[in-house]
């Protein structure tokens, strides 16, 4: 860190041009014309007269901060001393009051790379715009378009980014995403307080994709398709546009007691008199990736897991849809782990498998059809799977339904007796774990179908991956943090890591007076 010089006379120097922006600033507000204008047209006349009295104010301090001496040889990474010193060098920075000039010491000698400590004082970015701005970009990219992204940064800040910039800034942001988490811990003082059950659920999502980036085998299988019509896709054609991402979440949870009747009143829409408060998710970790493999991010999801539980005292509950690989990857995770799990089966899931069988039977849209799908599910609630399975196979044949009437009710029946161990959920409510995945399913919504899934949208992987990222740290309430430890890494990155024993040397404001050439 840099030592501050409080010269009064140096000050004045430095300062007289934001000095005369000030005080033309209080004229105009006191003015006839000023003082006419209402609310509105003063905030937006202020806006910019304050960007650009902040720019002044900060150009000045980056002037300032670039009369600093380091305090000891600089010494290069190399371990070669930098004794050459070329003095005024500067760089642009596009900060969000507008762009400034840092001018500085660059050390270096024949044959060798510069070195500017004072770059590294101020932790500058390896390109032109601050790492404000990239915040800035990285914050409103994973909540809008990046056409919509340059329009908020164009009317909220000063700095100027176009959208490749934004582009650009916004895979630079999420670059550390993956270290991030690897390092950070959870604090131990919580654990205790946390609910005893810890819950993993995971699903898939597809994104479409530009052409170079989807996975080989989408791509040929879309290729070898011969298409009926060229300007559109028909029915059952594979369209070959999109890649399967991976998302998962990890939260404790306090136990939620209900029975297969409270159940079933909730699918009823009926409330209890007193009803119960539901108990919330406790410091969830949601997020999703295109590029990580399905398994490395489920084995990710159980690390996770293990920062929460490191004593193995609560109960371990994996919920799904009833993909048969998120079954089979969750359960080579869990061993490779070593932790017991109870894998279950989101009940939403299963009741839509219900309804379609219970059409055979009922006219859609009846009271018949309702009370006979929600009978069913209560007793595979009590734990009856095997016997509701069979009693729906022994009514359709009963009623001699012939091939396509039975098709819906053996999907069903043959889907609950492949899945009657996943379905334990007499277990899960006697013990008060939720049943359904609306954790999961929220967390595909927000992370892709509100960003990723918009009409005409073709991702490239790196953009993807990045949004995702950043959408992941946002919906975890990680970004502050996250962002913290971003600007760490990249002080390492692009100046600690120049230098002879990994860390810049600190540079001094000298007492010595010293012309100072102040930039507009």
């Amino acid at each position: 860190m840099s030592e501050l010089y409080t010269s009064q006379a140096v000050r004045q120097e430095l300062f007289a041009e934001a000095d005369e922006v000030y005080a033309s600033i209080k004229e105009r507000l006191v003015s006839p014309e000023w003082i006419a204008l209402e609310n509105g047209p003063l905030e937006r006349r202020m806006k910019p007269e304050g960007d650009e009295l902040v720019r002044l104010l900060l150009q000045s301090h980056y002037t300032l901060r670039g009369q600093a001496k380091p305090v000891k040889e600089v010494v290069g990474a190399d371990g070669r001393a930098r004794t050459h010193i070329r003095e005024g060098t500067h760089r642009n920075v596009e900060t969000i009051f507008g762009a400034v000039v840092a001018e500085r010491d660059a050390h270096s000698g024949r044959g060798l790379s510069a070195l500017h400590p004072v770059d590294a004082d101020l932790n500058l970015p390896e390109g032109k715009f601050s790492h404000e701005v990239e915040r800035q970009v990285a914050l409103a990219v994973a909540q809008n378009s990046f056409e919509e992204s340059v329009k908020l940064l164009k009317r909220t800040t000063s700095a100027s980014v176009a959208k490749r910039q934004a582009e650009e800034l916004t895979q630079r942001a999420a670059t550390d995403f993956i270290s991030f988490y690897e390092k950070s811990e959870f604090d131990a003082s919580m654990i205790e307080y946390t609910g005893p059950l810890l819950v993993l659920t995971f699903d898939q999502k597809g994104v479409v994709m530009r052409t170079e980036d989807l996975k080989e085998a989408t791509r040929k299988q879309a290729e070898r398709k011969l298409r009926k019509l060229q300007s559109r896709h028909c029915r059952g054609e594979p369209h070959g546009r999109k890649r399967m991402a991976t998302v998962a979440a990890v939260y404790t949870i306090h136990p939620h007691f209900r029975t297969a009747t409270d159940v079933i009143n909730g699918l009823r829409r009926i409330r209890d008199v007193t009803p119960k408060e539901k108990p919330k998710p406790e410091y969830k970790r949601l997020w999703a990736s295109l590029e990580t493999s399905p398994q490395d991010v489920i084995r990710d999801a159980f690390d996770e897991a293990k920062k929460r539980d490191p004593r193995r005292s609560k109960r371990w509950i994996v919920l799904i849809d009833g993909d048969d690989d998120l079954e089979k990857w969750a359960k080579r995770a869990a061993k490779e782990a070593g932790v017991e799990i109870t894998i279950g089966l989101d009940f939403i899931h299963a009741l839509q498998y219900l309804w379609k069988a219970g059409k055979a039977f009922n006219k859609e849209e009846t009271s018949e059809l309702e009370n006979w799908v929600l009978d069913r599910l209560e007793n595979i609630l009590h734990g009856k799977v095997s016997d509701v399975a069979a009693g729906i196979r022994r009514s359709a044949t009963l009623r001699g339904l012939d091939e396509d009437e039975r098709k819906p009710v053996d999907k069903c029946v043959d889907y609950f007796l492949n899945r009657t161990h996943m379905m334990r959920y007499a277990e899960l409510l006697e013990i008060g774990a939720p049943i359904a995945t609306g954790v999961i399913e929220g967390g595909c919504r927000y992370l892709i179908n509100d960003r990723l899934d918009v009409t005409g949208a073709r991702w490239s992987l790196r953009g993807a991956e990045a949004v995702l990222r950043l959408r992941a740290l946002v919906g975890s309430g990680d970004f502050d943090e996250y962002w913290d430890y971003h600007e760490q890494q990249e002080r390492q990155r692009n100046h600690d890591s120049l230098y002879g024993q990994g860390m810049a040397p600190r540079v001094r404001l000298s007492t010595a007076r010293r012309h100072l050439r102040v930039v507009s």
